[in-house]
């Protein structure tokens, strides 16, 4: 896949040709992906002066300058990629080693937060890209990304468990969530910066992912024959103390002193990032398809609809544009990529909940939000076998699908998503490129086609204790030393079924009696649900024509013009004429194609000769299709 870069010639709203929802995130989650893959030092084109494995927030330096690498972003970040490696994207594994190698380098430098003897130096939010400290004046110590990264670690450490590379899970991986997990169960009960760096006091979003993972470090602790008792001990006081952000209504964001309503998509964040499929609609742990998680999310965005221009007509129950909070003034105050992607991923989410549950409950908490969306609703369980029950479904997945429009809508051209977007005109603004505005687009789209993470554990977590404790647990700091990788680690199984190619791969096991180490060949099962399909079109055009590409299947349009999906001129040279686009296709696809140019003045002219037709291969490998413009 090619690397997306900043032509202004692309710099529009909307194309010649309005690419439906299906085709343009068909196209966009591999723009996503490169995106991603362009902000990590060294090799990303964005990111070539950071060093290897480093996150870099995006490659704006100025107005705003956020070539940094924040522990929190990196970690949402990593954790999309570790998730797309379990699910067949086996290339992304020299990535997730490189960033696991950073993070080992980074526990260990001192900052003005502290340093790794007491642990508090892990509260530092950001830092150099060269992974030195960050000395500026600074909203610290953020006390979320410790937590983030053990879970993001965590989910890489379990795979490697069950690929039979125990050894490395424990020797590599365990040493540097083992230094996470002691500072959350050290200091969760101190208050700190919130996820927007601007407040400081309790914050929904820190707590609750702080719960979760000390709840899968005790578990990936014993996995590893190891132990975390300050994580057995501390979890369920936090979890008693997350009951207490729930205000009748909505969830408060944030306990501190400022003049704020609260209302705060911090919640809807804390919600999607502490989701787990395995649950089922607990109000305790604010599940998404929980009456108080669906509750917060009415509320939460009904305070943006009268605030911002682009949301004039949008009604309730209908997407709209999503901001951080509604006082915000950062920028004047705009909506945001993450958090209207953010809004969509919770309720697919609950749709994913309750087909697996089989039915759906609303109650007074959660009443206003279904009525929203369904005329009829009213109190009671509806069955999967009901027709309340389908209909619901179908609303809320349309009302989620709202808010992924909205994001296309305002999209670039060539798929690029910045930090925001113009709360009147819809034109992008602040930092270009954000790596976690492209992880949240990733996440939201996997959710909407139920391509679900690993559980986390939160059924056997969610029992709130009687009484509460303002406690605290001392754990273990030590510098993580090992980072040597094995040559053999390659893929394994992945954690979807939706169709499978075997591959060989030689497979590291250890016998711990005897500490021994054999190579043995195995055959593992990568899933994959698609397969990167790159199109790469030779065609001289003239500026204000486009290229489209326009097929038979839904993801290319279906023959439809308005729908057919636009290419990039990113890489267009006087010398090369290049166009090309990325579609993730469902694996052993068959379909047929044509291009189609679109004139300034919306005329559409298609290629000559008869369609083409492809067959998009059943490997897990990205394949490229090498076109020239016939007309």
């Amino acid at each position: 896949m090619r690397s997306i870069l900043y032509t202004p010639i692309l710099f529009s709203l909307a194309s010649a040709a309005t690419t439906s929802l299906d085709a343009w995130l068909a196209s966009e989650t591999a723009v996503a992906l490169q995106g991603i893959k362009d902000n990590i030092g060294a090799s990303g084109i964005y990111a070539e002066s950071a060093n290897s494995g480093v996150v870099i927030a995006s490659p704006s330096t100025d107005d705003p300058d956020y070539y940094y690498t924040w522990t929190r972003d990196a970690a949402l970040t990593a954790k999309c990629l570790i998730d797309l490696f379990r699910n067949g994207e086996t290339s992304l594994l020299g990535v997730i080693e490189e960033y696991i190698d950073a993070q080992a380098y980074i526990q260990t430098v001192s900052n003005p937060s502290g340093d790794l003897s007491d642990g508090l130096g892990l509260g530092e939010p950001k830092f150099n890209v060269d992974e030195t400290a960050y000395t500026g004046s600074w909203g610290r110590p953020q006390r979320d990304g410790p937590a983030l990264r053990a879970t993001a670690l965590i989910d890489f450490g379990e795979w490697l468990i069950d690929n039979g590379y125990e050894e490395y899970a424990a020797e590599i991986v365990w040493p540097i969530v083992r230094n996470d997990l002691s500072y959350v169960a050290q200091y969760w009960n101190e208050t700190g910066y919130d996820l927007w760096e601007e407040v400081d006091g309790s914050s929904f979003f820190t707590i609750v992912v702080q719960h979760r993972a000390l709840v899968e470090g005790a578990s990936f602790a014993s996995s590893v024959g190891s132990s975390c008792s300050y994580c057995e001990s501390q979890a369920p006081q936090i979890l008693c103390y997350m009951q207490s952000f729930w205000l009748g209504t909505y969830i408060e964001a944030n306990f501190d002193e400022s003049s704020r309503s609260g209302k705060d998509v911090n919640t809807l964040l804390g919600t999607i990032h502490t989701f787990d499929p395995s649950a089922g609609c607990d109000d305790s742990t604010y599940q998404p398809c929980s009456s108080k998680a669906l509750a917060n999310h009415k509320v939460v965005v009904d305070s943006f609809r009268d605030l911002y221009t682009l949301n004039d007509d949008a009604a309730e129950g209908t997407a709209c544009a999503i901001g951080r909070y509604p006082e915000d003034t950062y920028y004047d105050g705009n909506p945001w990529f993450l958090c209207t992607l953010a809004a969509a991923e919770l309720l697919y989410d609950a749709v994913y909940q309750w087909n697996t549950v089989g039915e759906i409950t609303i109650d007074s908490v959660s009443l206003a939000f279904f009525t929203d969306l369904y005329s009829d609703a009213a109190t009671g369980t509806y069955s999967s076998s009901s027709d309340a029950f389908v209909a619901i479904v179908d609303a809320v997945t349309t009302y989620a699908d709202g808010f992924m429009s909205i994001v296309q809508t305002h999209a670039m051209t060539n798929g690029s998503l910045s930090e925001q977007f113009d709360k009147d005109d819809g034109y992008q603004l602040s930092a270009r490129d954000l790596t976690w505005s492209y992880a949240a687009l990733i996440t939201a789209n996997n959710a909407r086609n139920a391509i679900m993470p690993a559980s986390w554990g939160e059924t056997s977590a969610s029992s709130v204790p009687a009484t509460c404790y303002a406690t605290s647990a001392t754990g273990v700091y030590s510098t993580a030393t090992d980072t040597a990788w094995p040559s053999t680690l390659t893929t394994g199984t992945a954690t979807t079924t939706t169709s499978t190619a075997s591959i060989t791969t030689t497979t590291s096991t250890s016998t711990k009696s005897t500490s021994t180490t054999t190579s043995t060949t195995s055959t593992a099962t990568a899933t994959c649900t698609s397969v990167a399909v790159t199109f790469d079109l030779i065609a001289t055009t003239e500026y204000g024509q486009n290229m489209f590409l326009s097929g038979s299947i839904s993801a290319l349009g279906d023959w439809n013009t308005d729908d057919a999906v636009a290419l990039s001129a990113a890489d267009y040279t006087s010398d090369d004429h290049l166009w090309f686009l990325t579609v993730d296709l469902p694996v052993g696809t068959s379909f047929e194609y044509k291009y189609i140019l679109v004139e300034s003045d919306g005329t559409v002219v298609w290629a000559d000769g008869d369609n083409e037709s492809y067959t998009v291969p059943t490997a897990c490998e990205a394949v490229t299709v090498d076109d020239t413009w016939d007309s």
